[in-house]
């Protein structure tokens, strides 16, 4: 479709609710799912099909399509594949194929970021959060890209629930100038809390992440940009997840 087409399809659905309208928006995004579902994993665990992945992913999609509010200051791609991504990974999360070992790694990790950077007042270096794991840097970074990896650490993994059961994701936080300023308090405070914690990242980390989420660029890409490996990138937005969620679990007990 064009974008005269497209527009008019946006229109025909969410002004007048023609269901076949809402049909050609999901064969116009469904590349979304395909590219979602490559990005989420580089390798699938025995007991999940590909299938699976691009199911869950057309869930998201079709959410993505029935919650959108197209009069927002948001492109629909980086709101669809936010909640693709989701839909993905709320699967996989289902399936529990995660070693407990690599949580216990995960939590340690995002333990030790939190203390160092509430004793120094600022993030902690690569160097420092090594240091406080007794680890040379190069086995460090090694444990960032095998965690990284292994247990889909991602944004979007990254929710917030209030006693609603509202979950608040990546894409809530993303700028929208229609935003009704009497909404719920509680919900905006979440929102702000996530914005405010990709914005205390490092440069570099909260670069990843505004490419990676923001902007759907591949890691591979993102290196090219930054003119570093795709290993590197993969320890950059590892280590960024594992900042915020150490700040979201710190603060969430101001939404209960």
């Amino acid at each position: 479709m064009g974008i005269p087409d497209l527009q008019a399809a946006w229109h025909k659905y969410k002004v007048v609710g023609d269901t076949k309208a809402r049909d050609m928006l999901i064969q116009h995004y469904a590349y979304l799912v395909k590219i979602t579902a490559g990005r989420v994993v580089t390798s699938l665990p025995p007991n999940v099909e590909r299938d699976d992945l691009i199911s869950a992913g057309i869930i998201g999609l079709i959410k993505a399509i029935d919650q959108f509010d197209t009069k927002r200051e948001v492109k629909f791609e980086t709101y669809a594949i936010a909640l693709i991504r989701g839909a993905i990974l709320e699967m996989l999360r289902e399936e529990d194929w995660v070693p407990r070992s690599i949580r216990e790694r995960v939590k340690a990790l995002e333990r030790t970021y939190l203390d160092l950077e509430s004793h120094f007042g600022r993030p902690a270096t690569e160097e420092e959060v090594a240091e406080a794991m007794g680890m040379e840097i190069d086995a460090f970074h090694t444990l960032l890209a095998d965690t990284g990896r292994a247990s889909l650490l991602s944004l979007d993994d990254v929710v917030l629930s209030s006693e609603g059961n509202e979950k608040i994701h990546l894409a809530d936080v993303v700028h929208d100038e229609s935003a009704d300023t009497s909404g719920d308090v509680e919900s905006e405070a979440m929102r702000e809390c996530l914005g405010e914690g990709i914005d205390r990242l490092p440069d570099r980390e909260k670069l990843v992440i505004a490419l990676y989420y923001y902007e759907g660029l591949t890691f591979k890409e993102i290196g090219k940009i930054l003119e570093v490996s795709e290993s590197r990138v993969y320890q950059l937005h590892t280590q960024a997840v594992l900042r915020l969620r150490g700040y979201l679990q710190r603060d969430l007990a101001l939404f209960h």
